[in-house]
């Protein structure tokens, strides 16, 4: 993995460079808003720093203005009547209302309902609210996983298992060995069809365990539409984690 960094509008613009088998220059934000671009051993520096600077506007519309490509920074949650929280690609607003019994989250009509016994606790609404995400996650990533399966069947792939992480730099990862999907927490605040775009990609990962040409040709074959869906990820659902 190379390091580098170009000039773009009086700003310092950096990324890192991965050399794979892959057809074209590809250039990706991560959810820790570090930039990466793959491209073929063959594909020269200089190419690789002049595409980059032709997507100079999009890469700091999305960023930000920066000296250095650094992990975009958020402002801390107080989970506080009023605040928004993502789900499934539409934004709640949070309802933080005293728990008489049990403590529970519940979503209804455009608001996430936190109910709490202690108003004051910032950590324990915090933690009930990340219970809620993953019970979330699980059921929501496994209903992908019942849709997008059918799609890989006929290619003698066997069905994997769900599991969900936390993770700074990926939304998926397929895990062969342990034939298992390991999902991003955050992916749960993106639309469901970003969500089967996600679980589609690390499945063809259990028939071409790398990013070639073969790779693509099939994801391309299953979900035409797919660089669309990975665009909101990118663009849309990663600017508001």
């Amino acid at each position: 993995m190379e390091k580098h960094q170009v000039e773009y509008a009086n700003k310092i613009i950096g990324f890192v460079v991965k050399r794979k088998n892959v057809k074209n220059v590809n250039l990706n934000i991560k959810p820790d808003m570090t930039i990466e671009v793959t491209a073929n051993d063959k594909v020269p520096l200089e190419f690789i720093f002049e595409f980059v600077k032709s997507k100079g506007s999009w890469i700091l519309k999305h960023v930000g203005h920066f000296k250095e490509v650094q992990p975009l920074t958020q402002s801390e949650k107080e989970y506080v009547s009023g605040e928004t929280f993502k789900y499934l690609g539409k934004q709640y607003r949070l309802r933080v209302r005293e728990a008489i019994d049990e403590e529970v989250v519940k979503y209804f009509r455009g608001f996430i309902y936190l109910y709490v016994k202690d108003l004051e606790n910032r950590s324990r609404k915090a933690k009930l609210l990340d219970e809620w995400y993953r019970k979330k996650a699980h059921i929501n990533f496994n209903e992908s996983l019942e849709r997008m399966y059918p799609l890989v069947r006929k290619y003698g792939v066997e069905k994997p298992k769900i599991g969900i992480r936390s993770m700074k730099a990926r939304w998926g990862s397929a895990l062969t060995e342990k034939n298992t999907i390991l999902l991003n927490t955050e992916l749960i605040k993106a639309p469901k069809y970003c969500i089967d775009y996600v679980v589609l990609h690390e499945l063809i990962h259990f028939k071409y365990n790398d990013h070639s040409d073969s790779f693509y040709q099939m994801l391309y074959t299953l979900m035409p539409d797919w660089e669309k869906r990975k665009a909101i990820l990118d663009e849309e659902v990663v600017r508001d984690l």
